[in-house]
């Protein structure tokens, strides 16, 4: 099997991929993190539909039922959320940037939410609405989002409204605010997705095939936490800057990883 070629020719991105996944058979074990929105899911204008690519469900419950790899979800969606959408059981998502780590078996757990930092978010959430934004705003555990995906027109505006609310908080101190691809977030500074990528290193042996496959900035501090110890796979349709070593387009381009990806564990049985 081709991985990912295109146009009967193998890029510099393929070979990496290739020479990746032909290591996989001989790695003492196997973990692959996945982001969900825009890499496993389509960008939607309203977030809570954002529904798999047709093929990633299936293909990631043969990885399950088929493979030794330890399936992850690190999203900056809620647990419970990413679960629901992905439809498929047992398997292990970090949601809320790192702040909620749901188990395979279920177990859900929460972490950094101190009653102080939660409080400095109820308070942001109240400025937040008399500004006029709750109509944007998504509210998940530690955190505020203010989405415009599909209202692009208003990313500046209500980038100015959520930095007038930042710069008027008494105390910032263990919050911090971010962009992200369609819209912007003031979160509590307590995890990131690279403290979820680090957590489950800490977890895993050195001869361990490990890959990372994201999209967002967001997705970056993954990166980081990955550089030198496996593969960065940055998911998008348009080329952004990035520390990933690779880059792929969904959804074709990911279901060709994942299949390559089964295929080579497979194989080592």
């Amino acid at each position: 099997m081709r991985v990912l070629e295109r146009h009967g020719t193998m890029t510099a991105t393929d070979k990496k991929i290739s020479d990746y996944i032909f290591r996989i058979p001989r790695a003492a074990a196997r973990v692959l993190m996945l982001d969900y929105d825009g890499t496993l899911a389509p960008f939607c204008i309203n977030s809570a539909p954002a529904r798999p690519y047709t093929h990633v469900p299936e293909l990631l419950r043969c990885l399950r039922q088929d493979t030794d790899t330890r399936v992850i979800i690190i999203s900056g969606r809620q647990a419970s959320s990413a679960a629901q959408l992905l439809g498929v059981p047992a398997i292990e998502i970090w949601g809320c940037h790192g702040l909620e780590r749901m188990y395979a078996d279920g177990t859900l757990e929460t972490v950094g939410l101190t009653s102080g930092a939660l409080e400095k978010i109820a308070a942001v959430s109240e400025q937040l609405k008399s500004e006029g934004l709750e109509e944007f705003a998504e509210s998940k555990p530690g955190s505020i989002a203010i989405h415009w995906r599909g209202r692009e027109v208003l990313a500046g505006h209500l980038t100015h409204k959520v930095m007038h609310v930042w710069a008027r908080l008494g105390d910032r101190k263990g919050l911090r605010v971010f962009s992200f691809d369609g819209g912007i977030e003031i979160t509590i500074d307590a995890r990131n997705k690279g403290d979820a990528v680090r957590t489950v290193l800490s977890e895993t042996g050195a001869d361990t095939a490990v890959a990372y496959l994201g999209d967002d900035a967001t997705d970056e501090d993954a990166f980081t936490a990955l550089r030198g110890r496996g593969l960065n796979v940055l998911v998008r349709e348009e080329y952004r800057k990035t520390i990933a070593d690779v880059w792929i387009r969904p959804p074709d381009e990911v279901e060709s990883f994942l299949i390559a990806w089964r295929s080579a564990c497979r194989s080592a049985c």
